[in-house]
């Protein structure tokens, strides 16, 4: 897979924007806040629907716009697809293929596969459970579309059987909201248990690549004893859960139980990574969360597109390593930096240089 054209209209910083992107490994070369990493974070929000950067859709509208467009040319599996999707504040974004519209954004899913590598990958180890139940549900979501749909019903049923919990809601009134917690949550959970198992072989392989000498491990950390990644186990399990805290989710006015209170745990050793890992030790555990997705993903037949933003500069020549070991086996790698003296000279083949605004290509 990979990207032949992006364009981008009033887009962050970009009122109109037209690149033709080669296979291989591309570099975006500019000064912080040139507007470099908008062109990482379009291709990112396309792939995902949402951003790495912002929670809404405003900041990414040009000030004065009424909506932003990305429109990219898709090369996969010898056939060409355009996918225009049309980003919207107030009202849902819009999405069409070959110029065709869909019925849902969601639709898209899939069409665009990226993994992404960024300075704030150090939150996976140091930050909330809610970073690396989001790098799971984005994971999930690149292996499999279909399941944008579930993880969108559970988070819905959340929302909505809080809103109940507060007022103090009959029994009888969260029947049916029960039953939907326990379904969607019974497969998120499971999928999500599922995903660790393949990805944790690869994750430990690259820490170790990187000479670390503690082996490093993940595995999924529930606040339900004995969840597993069988649906229907989990559905039986919840269910006797959700009884067992009735009372207090009504006292409380909020859902205890389920996969939106679960974890990713990262495991150095005999200590967990948060709040025992160094700083060179967290970004190994960044780098092997990522490019084990990569990883992951090209063993099972997908050719994601591989992002590193602005990472190369934090680095030291191990890590540099072993994202440049990446670059070699994906199809097409997109490479933002500051300063081009931070990047090795085999990642200069195509070269990009930005200004505010204005994007020009360098010559070999």
């Amino acid at each position: 897979m990979r990207i032949n054209k992006l364009e981008l209209t009033n887009f962050r910083s970009y009122s109109l924007l037209e690149l033709e992107l080669p296979p291989g490994v591309t570099t975006f070369i500019g000064d912080n806040g040139s507007g470099k990493t908008n062109i990482a974070e379009a291709l990112i929000y396309l792939s995902f629907l949402s951003s790495h950067r912002v929670s809404n859709n405003t900041p990414l509208i040009t000030l004065g716009a009424s909506q932003a467009i990305i429109r990219v040319e898709i090369e996969r599996d010898e056939r060409t697809l355009q996918v225009d999707l049309e980003i919207n504040t107030g009202k849902a974004n819009r999405a069409r293929i070959n110029s065709n519209p869909t019925r849902s954004q969601r639709e898209i899913l899939g069409a665009c596969q990226v993994v992404y590598f960024s300075p704030e990958d150090l939150d996976l180890v140091r930050g909330e459970p809610g970073v690396r139940r989001n790098f799971l549900d984005r994971l999930l979501v690149t292996r499999s579309p279909r399941l944008a749909g579930v993880i969108s019903d559970y988070e819905r049923v959340v929302k909505q059987r809080n809103a109940l919990l507060k007022t103090r809601a009959s029994t009888n009134a969260l029947v049916s909201w029960n039953e939907q917690l326990i379904k969607f949550g019974a497969q998120l959970t499971a999928e999500r248990i599922a995903l660790i198992e393949a990805l944790n072989p690869w994750v430990a392989k690259n820490y170790a690549n990187l000479n670390e000498v503690k082996l490093a491990s993940i595995s999924y950390k529930s606040g339900t004893e004995g969840v597993s990644n069988n649906i229907e186990h989990n559905i039986s399990v919840l269910s006797q859960r959700l009884e067992e805290v009735a009372y207090q989710e009504i006292e409380r006015g909020v859902s205890l139980i389920g996969p939106h209170r679960d974890d990713l745990h990262l495991q150095l050793g005999e200590f967990p990574a948060k709040g025992y890992a160094s700083h060179g030790e967290s970004w190994s555990i960044a780098i092997s969360l990522r490019i084990g997705s990569f990883n992951l993903l090209k063993s099972e037949g997908s050719e994601p597109i591989l992002i590193l933003d602005d990472v190369f500069a934090e680095l030291d020549t191990s890590r540099r390593v072993q994202l440049m070991s990446a670059t070699t086996i994906a199809e097409q790698t997109i490479i933002t930096a500051a300063v081009e003296s931070d990047l090795p000279p085999e990642l200069l083949t195509h070269r990009f240089y930005v200004t505010p605004g204005l994007v020009k290509k360098g010559t070999s």
